[in-house]
């Protein structure tokens, strides 16, 4: 990579965790990189350039492009990461609570990619990572508002690919399965909470638990964001982790009914 004129990245949710590690990553390689957070964060002492941003907010999105590219000049490389989760059953959350956990994980990438694709255009190249998840392609029960949010951006990433490819840039996928952050922590809990489902959700809460303490760690999901970013010959999805390409083969090649079985089993429901 070019020293005195790298390539820039715009990394957003990048105060912790899987955006911490892949902006440090992106760093490390040459890459000149912004990050955002929703709070003003201390200055980094990586290299990494940190910048206030709300994905839920236009004029915030819109203030954050302008002026990664009144700092740099271009954007080569946007890593849409910002995002929450949500643990309950899916008709214990309001329609406003649904609304806005779509606001985040789905319309906050719109409005970042919606926001640099004129630069990009101009440009002749560019490359969007999008944040997904095995549950993007997999049933998540007391998952089912956040599975559908990654659902919708595999839906979106892949379609828009393909209306990109002609002005040179590429949008691509990374799927990771369980992650050691603070994700189980940050779970936002449902408004209108069912006793119907208290047991129900007491175990999925106590095997997210178990899931996270085996999982992968940000810096591995961040060396496959890295690999997304350089690939020459990039492919639409990349499993992050051991356990997500697991996931992903079985999802591919085992009968929906065997696999149905199965994750019913490993979650601790009535098969």
């Amino acid at each position: 990579m070019n020293k005195t004129n790298p390539r820039v990245a715009l990394v957003t949710g990048a105060s912790t965790g899987i955006g911490y590690a892949t902006a440090k990553a992106l760093q490390d390689v040459g890459f000149r990189v912004f990050g955002t957070s929703r709070r003003a964060v201390a200055e980094r002492s990586d290299g990494v350039t940190m910048l206030t941003c709300d994905v839920t907010d236009d004029a915030s999105v819109a203030k954050l492009v302008d002026d990664v590219l009144a700092k740099a000049g271009r954007i080569d490389l946007v890593v849409n990461n910002a995002g929450m989760g949500m643990l309950g059953g899916a008709e214990e959350s309001s329609m406003a609570q649904a609304q806005a956990l779509f606001n985040v994980n789905v319309f906050g990438v719109l409005r970042v990619t919606n926001a640099v694709l004129p630069a990009m255009r101009r440009q002749g190249k560019g490359r969007i990572v999008n944040l997904s998840s095995v549950q993007g392609f997999i049933p998540a029960p007391f998952f089912a508002l956040y599975a559908s949010t990654k659902h919708a951006i595999e839906g979106y990433s892949e379609s828009l690919d393909h209306e990109l490819r002609p002005f040179g840039i590429r949008v691509l996928l990374v799927e990771p399965a369980y992650t050691r952050t603070s994700f189980e922590e940050n779970l936002a809990a449902p408004d209108q909470l069912l006793d119907i489902y208290d047991s129900a959700r007491a175990g999925m809460t106590m095997a997210v638990r178990k899931s996270m303490e085996k999982g992968d760690t940000p810096e591995i999901i961040a060396a496959t964001v890295l690999k997304a970013a350089t690939d020459s010959q990039p492919k639409m999805r990349y499993a992050a982790g051991k356990m997500a390409r697991q996931v992903s083969l079985l999802r591919r090649f085992v009968p929906s009914s065997a696999f149905d079985k199965s994750l019913r089993k490993q979650l601790g429901l009535p098969v």
